[in-house]
């Protein structure tokens, strides 16, 4: 799978956002999906972890 992130912000990115979405094999989807913006909450409240190194990490991450 690849993605493709346009900035619709002229009018010549969004024809070619409008003629991808024609193409019966492209999938369009807007947005972020759920487990980014739930992450994006986190950070914003304040709700993240912080490790002394990779190693640490890997330990937290495999808990």
């Amino acid at each position: 799978m690849t993605y493709i992130v346009i900035d619709t912000t002229d009018k010549q990115s969004k024809a070619f956002l409008h003629y991808v979405e024609t193409l019966p094999f492209a999938k369009v989807q807007s947005g972020d999906n759920a487990i980014t913006i739930k992450a994006m909450e986190q950070v914003r409240k304040r709700k993240t972890t912080k490790h002394k190194s990779a190693k640490e990490l890997i330990t937290f991450l495999n808990k």
